[in-house]
């Protein structure tokens, strides 16, 4: 619109002439908005009120004599209140650069008279504390012009080639270099002393793997000698079975054998042998029998009838003994006992007939006799 203008966010607009309700100030002051200004009648400027920057670099004494070149940077800006516009737009609208020199100017007198009350040392060391005092005292002169200080920085101070500030740090150099030295050197200690665990753990572990390696090659030696020895003694185990085998085999056949030739020749011969020794106990019989017939007159037809029976008898028994298989259980006494038992049936038989002999009338016996 014509005749409406609107000041950016870090500007302050100005209005002059007329006559109306600005006071005592030569111009109106907007901020954050517009305004309308009449054509021709009133006349419209722009004071920025953004940072504004000043360097500073001077040469100051020292309380104690010593000259320092001082370098520093002033940050400032006009000041938000009306009153502070006013007086930096009355100062510097038409050449708003010249707040960067005037503001230098300025803080250059101010640091000239706070370093000439200081000594190197609360320079060097309270570096805050000078730039404190410094904007303290700058600070009404700079509120006059309408501005106001936002920091202030001391970037460097040297004795142009003095020595005096390299002279105060070398006590503190040199005991930083002490302090750097010792540290070095037992961190030298230490590192030697780790390469050191280092290398000795490296040498247990070397001498731990070298034992475990022996172990394990001998028991890969053990377990080959194993199974190279494996087949030859398997063979000889099974060499010693069948000799085993074979032993036990021809056992059993000497003792299949043996009972063999005791069932076909011994049982037989041995059955003879008692055959013949109860004939033989059968004639002894016969004749002691005949002995006592001839020793009785009574009785002799009665008695040799009985003893021409008796071989007969025996022989019958005899000759049963020959045809059966009979299984001798104790040797020659079982024999012994068989033979016996053969006799004493035929004396049994012998003794019953004689009885029944002797029951009959003599009469009887004479005639069968006859």
């Amino acid at each position: 619109m014509f005749g409406y203008h609107v000041p950016a966010p870090d500007q302050a607009m100005l209005i002059s002439g007329g006559k109306g309700s600005m006071g005592d100030s030569p111009f109106r002051v907007v901020t954050g908005h517009g305004s309308f200004a009449m054509p021709f009648f009133r006349k419209v400027r722009f004071l920025t009120l953004a940072m504004c920057e000043a360097e500073v670099a001077e040469a100051c004494v020292t309380k104690q004599g010593i000259a320092l070149n001082v370098r520093a940077v002033i940050a400032f800006k006009v000041g938000n209140d009306e009153e502070s516009i006013v007086n930096a737009g009355q100062r510097f609208l038409s050449d708003q650069d010249q707040m960067s020199v005037l503001t230098g100017r300025i803080f250059a007198g101010h640091l000239r008279s706070i370093i000439g009350s200081m000594t190197v040392e609360e320079i060097v060391t309270e570096r805050q504390k000078l730039a404190t005092e410094v904007l303290d005292g700058s600070k009404a002169e700079m509120g006059k012009i309408g501005l106001t200080v936002d920091s202030l920085q001391i970037q460097s101070i040297d004795d142009m080639k003095l020595g005096y500030i390299a002279a105060m740090a070398a006590p503190h150099n040199a005991a930083i270099q002490r302090q750097a030295q010792i540290a070095q050197a037992q961190a030298n200690q230490a590192a030697a002393e780790a390469e050191q665990e280092s290398q000795r753990r490296q040498a247990e572990y070397a001498r731990q793997t070298a034992v475990v390696q022996a172990q394990y090659k001998a028991e890969v030696d053990r377990a080959q000698a194993e199974a190279s020895q494996a087949g030859p003694l398997a063979q000889a185990q099974a060499q010693r079975e069948v000799i085993a085998m074979q032993t036990e085999l021809a056992q059993r056949e000497a003792e299949l054998r043996q009972q063999q030739l005791v069932a076909e020749v011994v049982k037989p011969a041995d059955a003879e042998a008692e055959r013949v020794r109860i004939l033989a106990q059968a004639e002894a019989e016969k004749i002691r029998v005949q002995a006592e017939a001839a020793a009785s007159n009574n009785r002799v037809a009665l008695d040799r009838m009985v003893i021409d029976q008796l071989p007969q008898i025996v022989k019958e028994a005899a000759r049963g003994l020959s045809g059966a298989n009979v299984n001798i259980l104790n040797g020659a006494d079982g024999l012994g006992e068989l033979a016996s038992g053969l006799v004493g049936q035929g004396l049994a038989i012998l003794d019953s007939v004689k009885k029944g002999l002797s029951d009959r009338p003599a009469n009887q016996q004479l005639t069968e006799g006859e």
